[in-house]
């Protein structure tokens, strides 16, 4: 009986799948369960079984994209840093060579210092900026992903409540009275 339950719609093949981000194929398989048709005489609902599965390979194939992404800003931060900081060592060590050759003029050091000292302060400041906007994407990400999934585990665990409510309420009456009128003989139960 369940699987007729999925196989009432087919999968449109011709219809193109959009390749953006995984919250967005979760959106997606959300609309589907929310526009299912319902039985008659029930409050099941008819899925397609093959754009079910197609979507959660979706979403499955597009995680390790976003993961990649994440991934990418995080290194492309550790290699701005490491860039910045070779900048700052570089220009310190200019301004050391400079400090050595004009002992004598400590305006023209003290100048020096302060403008190597901003130049790291800027550096440091823009890699800050840069992690906190990484960890942001990864962050904003993943609650989207965790709002989207909690959403759905709502969605299938009350679609199997109203499935196994009937089946509860049909185990619980009067099946031994109904099987002894009806001579109906249940194999399962041996």
């Amino acid at each position: 009986m369940s699987d007729q339950l999925f196989d009432v719609e087919e999968v449109d093949e011709d219809r193109p799948v959009q390749e953006v981000g995984i919250e967005s194929i979760l959106h997606q398989l959300l609309d589907v369960m929310a526009a299912a048709k319902s039985m008659p005489l029930s409050s099941s609902v008819m899925v397609s079984r093959d754009e079910v599965v197609s979507l959660v390979q979706s979403a499955l194939e597009a995680l390790p994209d976003e993961l990649r992404q994440a991934r990418w800003l995080l290194r492309e931060r550790e290699e701005f840093m490491a860039e910045r900081s070779r900048e700052a060592e570089a220009l310190m060590d200019e301004v050391r060579a400079q400090a050595e050759h004009m002992v004598q003029r400590t305006e023209i050091v003290r100048q020096a210092n302060a403008v190597a000292q901003r130049i790291l302060d800027d550096a440091n400041e823009d890699a800050r900026s840069l992690r906190h906007q990484a960890e942001d994407f990864v962050d904003t990400k993943l609650a989207g992903m965790e709002i989207v999934l909690d959403r759905l585990t709502r969605t299938v665990q009350a679609g199997r409540a109203k499935l196994a409510a009937p089946l509860v309420e049909a185990a619980s009456g009067n099946e031994g009275a109904a099987a002894e009128e009806d001579g109906f003989f249940d194999q399962d139960k041996s």
